[in-house]
C-alpha cells in the first residue's frame, strides 16, 4: 500500500504528497472548470498515468526481451465528456516505439501495453483507443 495526501490550497489548487518519497506535485482546476489551469489537473493526471504506466509495463516487458525501448514517445488527448456528470470520455492513446522491434516482440510488448493496470482500472465507458507506430 502506497499512501498519498493532498492539502487543498485554496483557489481550486492541491498539493499531494508521495508518502514513501516525500515527492508533491500540484494540481489546478481547468479554465474550462472555473480553475486557472496552471498544473495538471486531477483528470489530467489520470490521461499521465495511463501513458506513464504503459510506458512502464512496456519497458518491464522490453526488459525481459533483451529490448531498448529508450526514446519510445507516447501522448494521449484527454476527451471530456458533453453532458452530466462530468468526465472523462475518451483517452486515445498514441504510441510511436523503435522500428528495430521485432514483429514478434511488437505482438508481446502491444499485449503487455493493454495489460497495463491503469488501462485495466478504468470504466469500460471511457474510449480508449491505442495506436501503435514501429517508427522511432
Amino acid at each position: 500500500m502506497v499512501e498519498i495526501t493532498a492539502t487543498y490550497e485554496g483557489n481550486l489548487r492541491t498539493i499531494a504528497t508521495h508518502g514513501p518519497s516525500g515527492v508533491q506535485l500540484t494540481t489546478d482546476a481547468p479554465v474550462d472548470n472555473q480553475g486557472k489551469g496552471e498544473s495538471f489537473s486531477p483528470t489530467d493526471l489520470c490521461a499521465t498515468a495511463l501513458i506513464s504506466c504503459m510506458a512502464t509495463i512496456m519497458g518491464i516487458k522490453a526488459n525481459s526481451l533483451g529490448i531498448d525501448l529508450t526514446g519510445m514517445k507516447l501522448s494521449v488527448a484527454k476527451h471530456m465528456s458533453k453532458d452530466p456528470p462530468r468526465r472523462i470520455s475518451a483517452l486515445p492513446v498514441e504510441i510511436h516505439a523503435p522500428a528495430s522491434v521485432s514483429a514478434d516482440h511488437r505482438a508481446s510488448l502491444e499485449r503487455a501495453c493493454r495489460a497495463c493496470p491503469v488501462f485495466q482500472s478504468l470504466h469500460p465507458a471511457i474510449d480508449k483507443t491505442l495506436h501503435f507506430h514501429w517508427d522511432v
